[in-house]
């Protein structure tokens, strides 16, 4: 029988909207995302504030007694734009320094639903594991489908031979918070053999 190893996640970076979106499971899922989080003592890393979708996982989070750190570009932070982060909080001076930092010093990232930069934040992450530049694991909370058009777009993609299918793999999805830890947890990660080749400095992200 095979023994499945399981990941040590200490650290879940969350990228999620600053909206709450029109279906209240939205809500209701970023809550609860942050509930599991708390009782299986996993900290969260987010981009800070307490707007949306932001605030309530990071309030669930803090709840549980788990540590939250914001990682927020300073001009976000000029007349209290988004609010007040529920934890600690790191200011930056860009957008990719954020992202950078959210990398370095998380275990896994989680995408719940959002908007452009939600989804700038998920891609650059799946980019970056295809280039070898890190080998953790990704998923999206599929809450009510909301992720269904991307899901099937990178399937066509695949069919159309532009994302390879060990690629393909990075991106996992479940439609409950427990399911996609659980499958956080049991990743392996595939790397190309072309490019795990490459050597990334720690400035080439």
């Amino acid at each position: 029988m095979e023994v499945v190893s399981v990941r040590k996640i200490k650290k879940i970076c969350v990228f999620c909207g600053a909206n709450s979106g029109k279906d209240v499971a939205f809500v209701n899922a970023a809550f609860h995302l942050g509930e599991v989080l708390g009782k299986r003592k996993i900290d969260l890393v987010y981009g800070g504030g307490k707007l949306g979708l932001m605030g309530c996982v990071s309030t669930a989070v803090a709840q549980h007694e788990r540590q939250v750190l914001g990682i927020i570009p300073s001009a976000f932070t000029v007349n209290n734009l988004v609010g007040e982060t529920c934890g600690k909080e790191i200011k930056v001076a860009t957008m990719q320094e954020r992202l950078v930092m959210m990398m370095e010093l998380s275990d896994a990232f989680i995408a719940l639903p959002g908007g452009f930069g939600t989804l700038e934040e998920l891609f650059q992450m799946i980019s970056w594991a295809q280039l070898n530049i890190h080998n953790k694991p990704i998923g999206v909370l599929n809450i009510n489908g909301f992720f269904n058009g991307l899901l099937s777009f990178v399937d066509h993609a695949v069919k159309q031979e532009f994302i390879t299918p060990r690629a393909r793999k990075i991106l996992i999805s479940a439609t409950t918070a427990d399911e996609l830890v659980d499958k956080l947890q049991a990743f392996r990660f595939e790397s190309d053999p072309a490019l795990s080749k490459l050597k990334w400095s720690p400035s080439s992200s």
